[in-house]
């Protein structure tokens, strides 16, 4: 009777464990600064992330918050890039490769020059393709 019972609560608990693993799972990816972010829609969050990109580069470097502007950039860049890259629908647009090249140019240079400010070289070119990758995203390509 004792053997049978513990053969039925066997595959019991280890569905009981795959549930709340599952559940525990759902959650963490479900939660995040990415979902407040961005919308999900690929014209809108291209648009925000062009604009908001924008506003941080035309900062001065020795602007109050720069500093937490720029990490939440790179945040932002982060959570844009990962959300529309694996998307086939969306990576293949001409809007999607130039906002790439942009957010690629800026994420490098936050990650090897963060202390120095943007060249006006670099300012110019990622304001020209941010501005580019947010017009073709509004014409739908």
């Amino acid at each position: 009777m004792l053997s049978a019972l513990a053969r039925l609560l066997k595959p019991l608990s280890r569905v009981t464990i795959a549930l709340g693993l599952s559940l525990c799972l759902l959650l963490s990816a479900c939660s995040g600064d990415a979902e407040a972010r961005l919308s999900g829609d690929y014209v809108e969050d291209t648009v925000a992330v062009s604009r908001s990109l924008l506003e941080v580069i035309d900062l001065p470097q020795d602007a109050e918050g720069h500093a937490e502007a720029e990490v939440e950039a790179r945040a932002l860049i982060n959570d844009y890039m990962s959300r529309y890259r694996p998307q086939s629908r969306v990576n293949g647009l001409t809007s999607f490769t130039t906002m790439q090249t942009a957010l690629n140019s800026l994420a490098g240079h936050y990650a090897g020059y963060a202390n120095r400010p943007l060249p006006e070289d670099l300012h110019d070119r990622i304001a020209k393709e941010l501005t580019k990758a947010e017009r073709s995203a509004v014409r739908g390509s």
